[in-house]
């Protein structure tokens, strides 16, 4: 199995590596080299001291849900079984520029005295689902190296290739960002259907939601009146503005996802991101098939839509700072093909400051992202930022911090002026 992984993306020295020791930076990255050479670029020396053990572990499969579904049940599992004095980080493997190449993964410190981790190691891999890798400190001139472990017929653990570890340089693309385009985000109705319909079996309730799906009603490329879509960060304002634009225009007001998708929304959250992507995509196509029907007959109002969707996921995808989002145009902030576009989006904007404080008066309880929002000021940093780069329709930024009224009517002028309502 190990082998034709290797064969369908090149040879595991082709590789590129990140490991993200602090969230809030660059990962470090490294690459292989098959020769010893004292001019090498040394790595991992002010992070580990050279008596610690080291090892990483690559999740991989062809199937991309058991890829994801195992990817999270090995998170639990290091942290039940690994000795105390173990510490992980998320770590990568990835050829620098090339879509889909992220192989995902932990590295794993371990300055116990107990054989505990190498034995849980040994019995990884022989489900041939993982990488395994050990990482030693030369004596002399302190040269890491890595080596990559393998089973030999008789079932013992064997080091089957030996590489020289060298520090690389960033490379012009985040490694999270290369498989972000239907995995993190979707891009068409079917990517996301067929993730669900292949979770049939192991997520019952995959039938149910692909059954809601397909009644769906069928959206259309030209409404008779206007969309407009309300987005924002919770606290911004959205569900009072929202409200008094469906009283002011007569509109009808939508919701996504939709409310129909409210019985399985807390099982889906809980599931790897992969899965849970795709349940919220298809919560977009529902509700484009409501824009569609409802704009026949009067403008219709949107609390939130496919820009919520994909800045969100988006951020949480990319490690590391800002700096790590793809860049403006990328194919990541294109809207997909075939959903149903809106006629305008509108993103409420507020200072960190006010939204907290809006947030305190409210008194309600926080949503996981909004709990995320709240604790990590990067995090919140990257969800506007992806905002304001999706494209197709692009957003309109509008300043939230008025009172409603004001917001109100300074949202209803530019609406009357573009569409004349």
């Amino acid at each position: 199995m190990a082998r034709r992984m290797m064969s369908r993306f090149g040879q595991w020295s082709s590789f590129a590596f990140a490991v993200d020791f602090d969230k809030t930076s660059d990962p470090v990255y490294f690459s292989l080299n098959a020769k010893h050479s004292n001019e090498l670029p040394q790595v991992f020396n002010n992070v580990f001291a050279a008596n610690e053990r080291c090892y990483s572990i690559h999740v991989h499969s062809d199937d991309n849900i058991q890829r994801a579904i195992f990817y999270g049940e090995l998170k639990n599992k290091l942290l039940k079984e690994l000795p105390s004095e173990s510490t992980f980080f998320e770590m990568s493997a990835f050829q620098p520029n090339v879509r889909d190449s992220v192989i995902k993964g932990y590295f794993l410190k371990d300055s116990s005295e107990s054989s505990v981790t190498e034995r849980f190691l040994d019995e990884l891999l022989s489900h041939d689902q993982v990488h395994v890798c050990s990482y030693l400190c030369g004596d002399g001139d302190r040269q890491w190296s890595q080596h990559f472990w393998s089973h030999t017929k008789d079932g013992k653990v064997e080091v089957s290739e030996k590489y020289f570890v060298q520090a690389a340089k960033k490379p012009e693309a985040h490694p999270s960002t290369l498989n972000i385009i239907n995995s993190d985000v979707f891009y068409s109705f079917k990517e996301a259907y067929n993730v669900l319909k292949k979770c049939g079996d192991i997520i019952p309730e995959s039938k149910s939601v692909l059954d809601l799906v397909d009644q769906r009603l069928e959206s259309k490329e030209e409404t008779a009146f206007p969309v407009i879509v309300i987005e924002g960060l919770d606290a911004t304002g959205k569900t009072t503005l929202t409200e008094s634009l469906r009283e002011a225009l007569g509109a009808t007001l939508l919701r996504s996802p939709p409310q129909c998708l409210s019985p399985w929304r807390a099982l889906f959250d809980a599931k790897p991101p992969l899965i849970r992507r795709a349940f919220y995509a298809l919560g977009n196509y529902l509700t484009a098939g409501q824009i569609g029907h409802e704009a026949t007959r009067a403008p219709v109002i949107v609390d939130r839509y496919w820009h919520s969707t994909a800045a969100y996921a988006i951020a949480t995808a990319v490690g590391g700072t800002v700096g790590n989002l793809p860049q403006a145009g990328s194919p990541v902030y294109v809207w997909p093909g075939d959903l149903q576009r809106p006629s305008l989006v509108l993103l409420l904007h507020l200072s960190p400051q006010e939204r907290l404080r809006r947030l305190q008066v409210r008194g309600q309880e926080k949503t996981k992202e909004e709990e995320e929002l709240e604790a990590n000021n990067l995090f919140r940093q990257k969800v506007e930022k992806a905002y304001q780069q999706i494209e197709g329709p692009a957003c309109i930024t509008v300043d939230a911090s008025p009172s409603a009224d004001q917001v109100l009517q300074q949202v209803l002028l530019l609406i009357r002026d573009r569409f004349h309502l």
